[in-house]
């Protein structure tokens, strides 16, 4: 029998129904902790994804503060190889001042850069311009990867807001009625298109004339929004004040024939200058009709007149020039008013032989031999104070520096290394050598020894003063103002005199190479003479040089004591 056993079926308790309790226990035990896995995962992601950003982002913002100071070469080194090789850092620069000039800009402000899409980054930008105010646009920069990390594939379309592949930036403009220019006392010197004055003879000296843009304008000036075809202030007045007389210009700016910004012509204001029309007309009178030029300056930098080629012709100075000579001598004690010289006709440097005027024979006191322009003096003091020092006092009186006034050439001379050896320095200590400056300049010397040592630029506009400069101690300023009165008094600038007025003056006769009749031949010296009176009191400075005119205290002083008397009279 086959016996087996059956087991009874194993019986499950009953389910009981869950409690509250175990709900809670579960959710706080198993469902919380991973809801708040998930949450953390999730917040994790979000934080992530907002910290992280995109790389062609991050370029598009250096690139944007780059612009925004103006800093090309930065924004440069952010192109793409194949962008830097088909645009080089010069072209780049070109490629900005020319969009900038079209535009009038004068700043760029740039804003926060947006995600990119497709690799163009947007990026927006405010251009603050002249004339068409604030340009607002949106940049797009496109972006590539490459080995360096994201760079831009720049086009030169790029230098503009708004300006897509293929569109060009344009300007119209359209000038306003120029300004009037006025003298110091209200007079017209010059008004309307035709620019009429009732001032006839001192307008046609010293107003100039408007012609074609000047080369040498032309990027300053388009800068301005002034078209390539206007007429422009070429000489005189009209030139020196021409960022003031031509008021806004109006127009258009378009991106492919669409106008992004307009504005209207705004007229000139009118200009009152610090022009004397009785000091003007003095000072063409006195020139007579004579190459030359004739500048009035006050103590305070203003100028009063100025006639033919005051400002505008450039020549070496002469024993004008020893004024700049005392000045660093007596400051760096290379000479003392005690010392005493050997009575000579000329000095002789590196073999050479430096004679005195006519050849006379010249020395004594240093008073003597500052007020008789003694070369056999002023030469060897030259070499013995040096090139350096010679050219650092030239440069305090303002030589080698950019003149104030537009359309004023440069008084020059070369570095201290490039003078020379002692003949060079002792040539350039009496004006001669490589020595070039203007009557303005000559006038702006006497001007800062009236002024009790110090300069003050030279400003042709009412209300505005130039830049101020320290050149030497009020002691030092009034010992060459007595040595000056003496050279008008009883040395070579006695042509100079005024009854009852004391001036002071310093001639100079500038030898401009041997010529049939020798060193000494009039034909080949150009006059000088710089002045103020009166001399403890000064109201005027004058500096005057007449071309191939001879000595200068036979030419150039009686033209300085003409203008004085007119000046004086008031």
């Amino acid at each position: 029998m086959d016996a087996s056993r059956t087991l009874p079926p194993r019986v499950r308790p009953p389910r009981r129904e869950d409690s509250g309790h175990d709900r809670r226990w579960r959710l706080t035990h198993r469902t919380f902790p991973l809801l708040a896995i998930a949450g953390v995962a999730l917040l994790a992601g979000i934080v992530f994804g907002a910290l992280h950003v995109p790389p062609e982002r991050d370029a598009a913002k250096a690139f944007g503060a780059a612009w925004q100071r103006g800093d090309y070469a930065a924004m440069h080194r952010l192109l793409t190889a194949d962008a830097r090789a088909r645009t080089p850092l010069a072209r780049f620069v070109a490629a900005h001042r020319e969009t900038g000039a079209t535009a009038t800009a004068v700043g760029v402000r740039v804003g926060q850069p947006e995600d990119p899409e497709d690799g163009v980054v947007p990026l927006p930008v405010s251009v603050r311009t002249r004339i068409f105010g604030v340009v607002k646009g949106t940049l797009r920069l496109p972006f590539a990867e490459t080995a360096d990390g994201s760079r831009v594939t720049w086009i030169p379309e790029l230098t503009f807001p708004g300006v897509a592949a293929g569109q060009a930036l344009t300007r119209r403009t359209e000038m306003p009625p120029r300004g009037t220019i006025l003298a110091r006392d209200g007079q017209v010197l010059a008004r309307g298109a035709d620019r009429s004055s009732d001032l006839d003879t001192v307008a046609t000296e010293i107003v100039g004339e408007l012609g074609p843009v000047p080369p040498e304008d032309y990027q300053r000036l388009r800068a301005q929004g002034v078209p390539d075809d206007a007429r422009v202030g070429i000489s005189g007045l009209e030139r020196a004040l021409q960022d003031e007389l031509a008021g806004r210009p109006g127009g258009t700016l378009s991106v492919a024939g669409k106008v992004v910004a307009r504005a209207r012509p705004r007229t000139g204001p009118a200009v009152r200058t610090t022009i004397s029309p009785k000091l003007e007309e003095a000072a063409i009178t006195a020139l007579a009709g004579r190459s030359g030029g004739v500048a009035v300056l006050r103590p305070d930098g203003q100028v009063l007149a100025l006639s033919g080629i005051a400002f505008s012709g450039l020549g070496p100075p002469g024993s004008t020039f020893k004024v700049i000579t005392t000045v660093g001598a007596l400051e760096n004690r290379t000479v003392s008013l005690k010392d005493s010289f050997p009575v000579e006709t000329a000095a002789v440097l590196e073999g050479v032989s430096l004679s005195n005027a006519s050849g006379e024979s010249c020395g004594g006191s240093f008073e003597n031999s500052f007020a008789h322009s003694c070369n056999s003096v002023f030469a060897p003091l030259g070499a013995k104070l040096g090139a350096k020092k010679l050219v650092e006092y030239a440069e305090r009186f303002g030589w080698n520096e950019p003149p104030a006034i537009k359309g004023a050439k440069t008084s020059t001379l070369p570095p201290a290394d490039q003078v020379g050896d002692d003949l060079a320095a002792g040539s350039t200590a009496i004006g001669q050598g490589k020595v070039l400056a203007s009557a303005l300049q000559m006038a702006s010397v006497a001007q800062v020894i009236a002024n009790r040592g110090i300069r003050v630029q030279p400003t042709l506009v009412m209300g505005r003063r130039g830049k101020v400069v320290r050149v030497t101690t009020p002691a030092i300023a009034a010992t060459l103002r007595n040595l000056m009165v003496g050279v008008v008094r009883e040395g070579t600038g006695k042509s100079a005199q005024i009854d009852g007025v004391s001036v002071a003056g310093k001639t100079g006769t500038a030898e401009l190479g041997l010529g049939p009749g020798g060193s000494n031949d009039p034909g080949n010296t150009d006059a000088w003479f710089l002045a103020f009176a009166p001399a403890k009191a000064p109201r005027f400075a004058v500096g005057v040089v007449i071309l191939r005119g001879g000595a200068g205290g036979d030419a150039a002083a009686p033209v300085a004591r003409d203008v004085l008397v007119s000046g004086l009279k008031d």
